[in-house]
């Protein structure tokens, strides 16, 4: 070890990453060398050949992990690449409040304020709620929600809304760590008012009933539940609270662009839900957060459980949801401020002519043949994940590499592209792909030919 760093050859490796992080993965390479030469596998390396492992590691621990990269795959609320990216008035409001702000400072009196009053005014008046709380994410806001009303009783869910989203999210674990017990009502196709009814009868002191959006899982055929309004109108009957876990968080309606059957937070509101909780970074378009909105006082407990602080945004979020939040104001029209909003509601013919523009940037590339095709994206990310969304793609077959090589050359170039691969083609879908990316993205469709 003393010999391989103390090498001339080290003094530029410890100048510039430090002497102690050259001699841990100066330790690491000699300890694998070591497991090869007793396993027989090779000889032993030189100080030279150490010191060249050493750099390359270093060199790749150094750089940033997290990039961006141009999202050709046609699913706009992506989980992988993020979900939602932000309007360009969120990013600036982020960066805006990256250094000192009057986050917790009201600046009249000189007092100690709540961060929570950057966003409740905010949240209200696009939505028409008493009042609103943002925290981490929407698993975190259901978490809340239950462990500071139900307070440890019963809650009621529909078999049919026992869901596990992404990252190993479920509804009974959820209730579980809230402190409650899970009433199961209904089977998993069907639930009737008289379910719940007997649920009540047989647990007199739940306090909650919780409605969940199904997500990514979808039940068709020989179904029913009661209507939000219904099920509302039987909980208040009853002394209950209705909760609904609503997950994708539109506040518009997108019905006039063709795509159905979304409600919107606003729509449970009225429907008489208690408690509305969705997310920010799906169909608000905003940064990561989990929103409850609904009666001032189910808010309020909501903001004093302990709970709150631990799930509690930072600024960064706290200032890109403001901003967010603001381009849903009138006279703004948030279907062409906010990205999301925008590749949803975006004219296929719009869509074509962006693939047109790319497909004249790379059709005469000599080791690549380029055609356009009418494709098909979708919205993903949890929110409408089956709603097919008629789009625009150029199709690309590499005379020097398969799809598969193709699509991981460019995945790995300077500016990460990624397509789908659709019968040996790699498809690039110009819905979630912006006019300001293309001459970006078709040089990284020439580097990597």
């Amino acid at each position: 070890m003393g010999v391989v760093c103390g090498d001339a050859g080290a003094r530029p490796l410890i100048a510039q990453f430090g002497a102690e992080a050259l001699a841990r993965t100066v330790r690491e390479a000699l300890g694998e060398a070591r497991t090869a030469l007793a396993a027989g596998g090779q000889v032993a390396p030189t100080v030279a050949e150490l010191l060249s492992i050493a750099s390359t590691r270093l060199e790749a621990g150094a750089r940033e992990s997290l990039f961006p990269v141009i999202n050709a795959t046609g699913v706009v609320i992506h989980t992988n690449l993020g979900r939602a990216p932000l309007a360009p008035e969120a990013v600036a409001a982020a960066q805006a409040a990256a250094g000192y702000g009057n986050l917790e400072l009201d600046l009249e009196s000189g007092r100690r304020s709540a961060r929570h009053e950057h966003l409740d005014s905010l949240i209200t008046g696009v939505t028409g709620a008493q009042a609103g709380l943002a925290v981490n994410n929407c698993a975190g806001a259901v978490l809340l929600a239950l462990a500071a009303l139900a307070e440890g009783a019963p809650v009621i869910v529909s078999r049919g809304e026992l869901v596990e989203i992404g990252g190993g999210f479920r509804v009974p674990d959820v209730v579980a760590q809230s402190g409650s017990a899970l009433v199961e009502v209904g089977t998993t196709n069907r639930t009737h008012l008289r379910d719940y009814q007997q649920a009540l009868a047989d647990h007199p002191a739940a306090r909650i009933i919780l409605r969940t959006h199904p997500s990514n899982f979808r039940i068709t055929g020989f179904t029913s539940a009661p209507a939000l309004d219904a099920l509302a109108h039987f909980a208040h009957a009853h002394g209950l609270l209705l909760v609904e876990d609503l997950g994708g968080g539109a506040l518009v309606d997108l019905a006039p662009y063709g795509i159905t059957g979304e409600p919107t937070v606003q729509d449970s509101l009225k429907a008489g839900v208690d408690l509305v909780l969705f997310s920010g970074d799906k169909l608000l378009g905003g940064p990561q957060a989990g929103i409850a909105v609904g009666r001032r006082e189910l808010v309020d407990r909501l903001g004093r459980h302990p709970l709150a602080r631990a799930l509690r945004l930072d600024k960064l979020s706290v200032a890109a949801l403001a901003a967010t939040l603001r381009l849903y104001r009138p006279p703004s029209d948030p279907t062409s401020r906010i990205p999301v909003l925008r590749m949803l509601t975006e004219p296929v013919s719009m869509v074509a002519a962006r693939a047109a523009v790319l497909m004249a940037a790379i059709e005469a590339t000599p080791a690549l043949e380029a055609t356009l095709q009418d494709t098909q994206g979708y919205a993903g990310g949890g929110a409408m994940p089956m709603q097919a969304l008629p789009s625009r793609a150029v199709a690309i077959r590499s005379h020097r590499f398969s799809a598969e090589t193709f699509a991981r050359r460019l995945r790995t170039g300077a500016t990460p592209v990624l397509g789908r691969i659709d019968q040996d083609l790699v498809l690039l879908d110009l819905r979630t792909v912006a006019e300001a990316e293309l001459a970006v993205l078709a040089e990284a469709v020439q580097l990597a030919s």
